[in-house]
């Protein structure tokens, strides 16, 4: 099967991650998008992240219903951290060698990829599923296997859903109603 991998810290899930990865598996050759729940990015500090269970758990109930297309991968969580790209790659190519990934990201974060451990072995070795953002328009491809999508974004943020709950304003209709419920009844963020 082939699989996209749409890592991020999903902190929380939103409407527009979840446009992402429909659009992805609506409009490419993957079978399947799996969310990949980054415990920690080693570009991003810990400290501003809810726990990674409780991340998970959000994914999951945002895609209930949607399971043949859409999963939510703890893969990372069994990892050392912070977790890299390439490191999580080869454990999934090890334990699922029937599958084929790919990587979804933004094109404001592919602009970066140089950055990242043993980019050149990603660069080489693996698609990635990259979709424009605003001011990112263009993309050198480095070489490397690129499909670009158009995909429809949505200018939301889950910094700004957090935002919204310390400023005990609402976030309906930014994330799932059943993640906005249960990000409220359990206090997240607060």
């Amino acid at each position: 099967m082939k699989i996209g991998l749409y890592f991020g810290s999903f902190n929380p899930v939103h409407h527009g991650h979840l446009m992402i990865a429909s659009h992805v598996v609506n409009r490419t050759e993957l079978q399947q998008v799996w969310f990949v729940v980054s415990p920690q990015n080693p570009f991003k500090t810990a400290g501003s992240l809810l726990n990674e269970y409780d991340r998970l758990h959000l994914v999951n109930l945002a895609i209930e219903n949607d399971e043949a297309r859409l999963r939510a991968s703890d893969v990372e969580f069994k990892l050392p951290r912070p977790s890299y790209t390439i490191d999580t790659l080869i454990y999934l190519e090890e334990k699922y060698p029937q599958h084929e990934f790919s990587i979804i990201m933004g094109s404001d974060g592919f602009i970066n990829i140089a950055r990242w451990k043993n980019a050149d072995v990603l660069l080489k070795k693996y698609g990635f599923y990259v979709y424009l953002r605003p001011g990112f328009e263009s993309v050198d491809t480095l070489g490397a296997n690129v499909t670009i999508l158009n995909a429809p974004l949505l200018n939301i943020s889950a910094t700004g859903i957090r935002e919204n709950i310390k400023d005990q304003k609402t976030i309906r209709y930014l994330v799932p109603e059943n993640v906005r419920k249960e990000i409220e009844d359990h206090h997240y963020y607060k």
